[in-house]
């Protein structure tokens, strides 16, 4: 397919992504503090969404309703682990979280119909046939507790980078004890991102490193960038910036374990030949 068709696309596919959220915000009617100039960043976020999406949508060999479910799966997740995990830490924000889920679960429905309309006819790419390669309950159960570890251990450590940024802020804020942010990121919200690299990596396509890389760098995109640098009511934007770093970047190391672990291992050639 030709470079100027794969524009087109993503750039119907970032018209349908807004018109869908529009559309849902017509639907939907929620109480929110207005915040002036998000236009601009909203149509940002909105292009990195597409930008992720499509390149998957384009790689990957699904083009009925699986391509349909697929796009709307990885972002609908990630917004509303991330909204759950809100509606514990941000407890003296007064947001209307309900309203917001529903409006965003709404918003991706309508836009992931509109993009298996777009992406529907795209010619299949050769590619790897099975990425992610079969294994038994055993192995896939310790892949899935090493995962959520490294996700838990990655949430705390870019935390304790950036604490002091955002001490003053949570301060204010009644935070859940250890045992239970642990457990909803050991439980949850690890396990959820954990399915979404997965289902990045199988539309994909790619092999073992690029495989890896190219799901970091998608649910980066996805988790982190798309959803913090749009301004919001939830966090002041000293915060929202500090989050930004902490989140894109150890986001983007977990993606790219999940790649590695979960994909199928390159055997390198014997350096020298077995003698006879």
């Amino acid at each position: 397919m030709s470079s100027l068709r794969i524009a087109v696309r993503l750039i119907l596919a970032w018209v349908a992504l807004l018109a869908a959220q529009m559309l849902a915000g017509m639907v939907i009617h929620m109480t929110a503090p207005p915040t002036p100039g998000v236009m601009p960043w909203l149509m940002v976020a909105n292009a990195g969404i597409v930008l992720a999406l499509g390149a998957a949508a384009l790689r990957s060999d699904w083009r009925d309703w699986k391509l349909a479910a697929a796009m709307f799966a990885a972002p609908a997740a990630i917004a509303t682990v991330n909204m759950i995990e809100g509606v514990f830490f941000l407890t003296n924000s007064h947001i209307d979280w309900r309203g917001v889920i529903e409006i965003t679960l709404l918003g991706f429905a309508i836009a992931a119909l509109l993009w298996w309309l777009i992406f529907r006819g795209a010619p299949v790419v050769n590619a790897v046939e099975a990425p992610i390669p079969h294994r038994s309950f055993g192995q896939i159960l310790s892949r899935v507790v090493l995962c959520s570890a490294c996700y838990v251990f990655l949430y705390y450590l870019a935390g304790f980078i950036i604490f002091p940024y955002v001490r003053d802020f949570y301060a204010t804020q009644h935070l859940p004890g250890v045992g239970e942010i642990v457990a909803m990121q050991f439980l949850l919200r690890g396990p959820v991102f954990l399915m979404v690299c997965l289902l990045l990596m199988r539309m994909f396509r790619l092999p073992h490193l690029a495989g890896a890389v190219a799901v970091g760098l998608a649910f980066t995109v996805l988790s982190g960038v798309a959803p913090l640098i749009v301004p919001n009511p939830f966090f002041p934007d000293l915060v929202r910036w500090v989050h930004f770093c902490e989140v894109t970047s150890s986001n983007f190391v977990f993606g790219c374990v999940v790649g590695w672990v979960w994909g199928r291992a390159q055997h390198v050639a014997h350096l020298f030949p077995a003698r006879a």
